[in-house]
């Protein structure tokens, strides 16, 4: 039979901690990995929703100079006719 002096009971716990940290590991990498993926995605997102309004703007911007422009050739076309 094995005699457990202080020893041996040191070894057995330390073997214990390295084997559940082994095993966990992983679990815990993973999920670090996980958390800063998602991070990254949400910054991505919401990178992603303020250039879609920024170019919801630029479009409506876009379509008033289009306007402004139209009715400025209409004016000026009126004008040329009138001389």
């Amino acid at each position: 039979m094995i005699k457990l002096n202080a020893k041996n009971s040191l070894i057995i716990a330390l073997s214990f901690m390295a084997g559940v940290l082994i095993l966990y590991f992983p679990k815990i990498y993973i999920k670090n990995n996980i958390y800063y993926t998602s991070k990254d995605i949400n910054k991505l997102y919401n990178h992603y929703t303020s250039l879609r309004e920024e170019n919801r703007f630029l479009v409506q911007q876009l379509e008033d100079m289009k306007f402004k422009n139209q009715i400025i050739d209409s004016l000026i076309i009126n004008t040329l006719d009138k001389q």
